[in-house]
Order: C-alpha cells, then sequence, then structure tokens
C-alpha cells in the first residue's frame, strides 16, 4: 500500500468518503457542501445561504448554532471528556436520565442511552426479548413490524423495517419476524390534513398474525407512530388505539419508534402524548441533542424495568449496552438541548404554527405533477407522479433545483418531505414554499 511521503499535503479529491444513503457519483460530480450553519440557514462553500426545510435529517429541531446547546458542550469537553458507562457512571448521565422521565408521558420511569435511532431500536427489540424471558416467557420470540417502516439500518431495525431498497441486498435478515401493512390508502388518504379518516381496520391484521403464528410466540410490535422516512404517512383516526388494544389483549410488548416524531415535532414531548396512546417502549434519538452530538435513547415503563432487577444485586441484569452510552459530550448536549426547548416554548411553538404550515403546504395542490399532500405538526409531504420508467427521478431533480434556489428539502422516491426546525418563522415558511412552488411548477 503506497503511503504519503512525510511533509506532503494529504489528498482530499472526495473519493475516500463513502457516503451513506447518497447517490456517490453524482455527488462528487457537483457537490452540495455546507461549511456553516446559524439559526435556519446553512452557508455552502460558495457563501449562498439554504434555507433548512427539513431539520437536518429531522434533528436540529432547535436550529443551528444554538449558543446554550455550543457552551455546553465547551465546558463539559474541558472538564469530563470520557467516562465509562459499564459499572461507572458520571452525573449528566444522570441528570439527563431524569429530565427525560419528567418530560415523558407518565407511565414512562427509566431512560436506556444509546447512540443513535438505529442502536434505540436495537436496543429496545432486545428489551423486548429479554423481558419475555425473564418473566419465563421465553417462547415469545417473534417481532412484528410494518410495511413502509424505517427503523433505522442495523440488522433488526431493517427486519422489522418494510422498506425494500433497505433490505433486499443484505441476506435473510432476521428469522421470526412479520409485518402488518402499511396505513396509506391512496383512495382514501389524498390530500388529508392531519390523521385520515378511514383505515383504523388496518391495525385488525394483528389478530391475523396472532392467529397465524400464536400470541405465545410473539415478543413485541414496533412501529412508527407517524412514518416520516418512508414519506409521511400518518396514522388513521383509531389505529394506534385498536393496535393498543389488541397487543394488550395477546400480552404483546407495542414500542413506538420516535425517533423522528419525538421532540415536538407534532407539538408535544413525544407522538405518545399527542396522540394520548402508550406504547410500553419509546425509542428517540436525534432531537435529544439537537443533532450536535450523537445520541439515542429508550424509555422504558417501571414494569419492564422491574422485571430485570431480580437476583442477587451484584449481578449485571441486562447483558447489553454501548461504549458510549451516556457520554458525557452528548449529556451534556441533551440536558442543554432541553433546557432550550422549554426555555424557548418550542413545542408549544410547533403546536400555534401547524395551522399556517399546513394551509401552506396545501396552498402547492394546484402545482404540477403533484398528486398528494400529507401534514401533521410542522411535518409535510408532497408526493409527486412519477416519471414513466424513471421512478425517483422527478423528486430527485426538485431536491437539486430546490437546493440551488436555496432551500433544502429531502426526497423518498418520488415524495418530497419537510420538518423545519421548531424555530421557523411565518416569513421562513412563506419563503420555503414560495420556492418549493417555483421549483414544482418547473418541473418536467
Amino acid at each position: 500500500m503506497a503511503l504519503d511521503r512525510p511533509g506532503t499535503a494529504p489528498r482530499n479529491d472526495l473519493s475516500a468518503f463513502w457516503m451513506p444513503f447518497t447517490a456517490n457519483r453524482q455527488f462528487k460530480q457537483a457537490p452540495r457542501m455546507f461549511v456553516s450553519a446559524d439559526g435556519m440557514y446553512y452557508k455552502t462553500s460558495e457563501g449562498r445561504e439554504v434555507l433548512d426545510g427539513t431539520a437536518g435529517l429531522w434533528c436540529c429541531n432547535a436550529g443551528h448554532n444554538r449558543p446554550r446547546i455550543v457552551e455546553a458542550i465547551r465546558q463539559q469537553a474541558g472538564e469530563l471528556d470520557y467516562a465509562p458507562a459499564f459499572q461507572m457512571g458520571h452525573p449528566k448521565a444522570f441528570e439527563l436520565a431524569s429530565r427525560l422521565r419528567d418530560m415523558a408521558p407518565e407511565p414512562f420511569e427509566h431512560v436506556f442511552f444509546t447512540n443513535s435511532g438505529s442502536e434505540s431500536v436495537e436496543t429496545a427489540l432486545k428489551i423486548a426479548l429479554a423481558y419475555h424471558r425473564a418473566r419465563g416467557d421465553a417462547g415469545r420470540t417473534r417481532l412484528i413490524g410494518r410495511e413502509r417502516g424505517y427503523h433505522g439500518v442495523n440488522f433488526g431495525g431493517i427486519s422489522v423495517g418494510g422498506i425494500v431498497n433497505n433490505r433486499k441486498a443484505f441476506g435473510t435478515l432476521l428469522t421470526g419476524v412479520d409485518h402488518l401493512p402499511h396505513t396509506h390508502l391512496p383512495e382514501d388518504h389524498a390530500f388529508t390534513r392531519g390523521q385520515p379518516d378511514a383505515g383504523a381496520y388496518l391495525a385488525d391484521d394483528l389478530e391475523r398474525i396472532v392467529a397465524l403464528h400464536g400470541a405465545e410466540t410473539i415478543a413485541a410490535v414496533i412501529v412508527e407512530p407517524m412514518a416520516g422516512s418512508t414519506g409521511v404517512l400518518m396514522p388513521p383516526k383509531g389505529y394506534l388505539e385498536k393496535l393498543r388494544e389488541i397487543t394488550t389483549k395477546h400480552g404483546i410488548l407495542l414500542i413506538f419508534d420516535e425517533v423522528i416524531t419525538g421532540f415536538g415535532r407534532l407539538g408535544s414531548s413525544f407522538a405518545a402524548a399527542h396522540f394520548n396512546v402508550m406504547p410500553d417502549l419509546i425509542t428517540c434519538a436525534k432531537g435529544l441533542t439537537n443533532g450536535v452530538v450523537p445520541m439515542g435513547a429508550v424509555l422504558a415503563t417501571a414494569q419492564i424495568h422491574d422485571a430485570f432487577m431480580t437476583g442477587p444485586e451484584h449481578m449485571i441484569e441486562l447483558f447489553h449496552g454501548y461504549t458510549y452510552s451516556g457520554n458525557p459530550l452528548a449529556s451534556a448536549a441533551g440536558i442543554a438541548t432541553l433546557d432550550t426547548y422549554a426555555e424557548e416554548g418550542l413545542f408549544e411553538r410547533a403546536a400555534e404554527l401547524a395551522p399556517y404550515w399546513e394551509e401552506g403546504l396545501h396552498s402547492l395542490r394546484d402545482c404540477p405533477h403533484v398528486i398528494d399532500i400529507r401534514n401533521m405538526g410542522l411535518i409535510g409531504a408532497v408526493e409527486l407522479e412519477p416519471i414513466a420508467g424513471a421512478p425517483t427521478k422527478r423528486a430527485f431533480q426538485a431536491f437539486l433545483d430546490g437546493y440551488e434556489k436555496g432551500i433544502l428539502v429531502r426526497t423518498t422516491g418520488d415524495i418530497i418531505a419537510m420538518s423545519p426546525p421548531l424555530i421557523i418563522e411565518k416569513s421562513h415558511i412563506d419563503q420555503l414554499f414560495g420556492t418549493l412552488r417555483e421549483v414544482l411548477c418547473a418541473l418536467d
């Protein structure tokens, strides 16, 4: 292997970084580089401002370059850079866990820290399996996900997930997994504002799966309360309530993946509180630290946690964890982020702005190629008619054109998804949708 000579400048021709979820060859021919960010805007390497219509990757809920968060990380790095989480601790991890417990819906009493949404999902699935075993019900090993579900990219997450391209290249995945149907009914749900009326019956398919495999074999059902990465799919009215009713009836744990919906995105701390449906475990990440330092968490009820707290006190109760669980810098960032949310009333702000956001989004209904619009809280999606023989191309072109015109949106398939920082102003909403209108009207 050839080595650079001492004293020579390292090469930076973009080839070394294999980028995730990216068309690498296309990107590296015409790179889109952000070099700084502040408030609602990124700045590109050419000096242009780009309005952040996606809160980064659904994660920068408090906007960018927030002073309290920046200072908390700076101070923590100079005080305690790292502490092991196995058999040792540091105060800020416990403080953040207590803060999360206090803001979560009432049944949730305990927090297990991870480093990402993907790890939070893996952790929740393992806790569910171990919980049944701890209670003497080790036959419950089957996991139920949902079509078009996104639960991260680790093997457990893509096994219970239901996005085809995330699964098909990676072999047989986990065994003992089944899937509920997704909740999107285009013929009934097109241009719905908020939760659609039709579709609660889709939860009844869980009874079919129970009858097929036997309730005594099923450990947990995992769903996103509102599916985000697959294109913003809303739960029909009564759907989540039915899932809770059926899982409770059969002794099956219900897991809400709130990596996207957690921390104010729908105007509440968590979607569980927004919909008033309480699962047994909640996964979260992204907005926990405002995306600044990687961190995730699993919130557990006392019933789940206490099932492990048996046997000799000197023995490890759960053989699971990560080198960076409760990392000091991440914990400091998390505390500062929760302070920012509270002091600025950002969850309440999201709820107050949601109607204005909804009107702006649905004003795009008359644009060319638009076949559906969906929204809830400060989340929205515009679905485009695919180009015959070239699926995803039209939406990707909209993404590229939007970037050139100064807005950042996300695409999944032929769906444009938006989820701005909760500090967004009405003028920003006008800019985002006004520019998107220009983009859509110019598309082939």
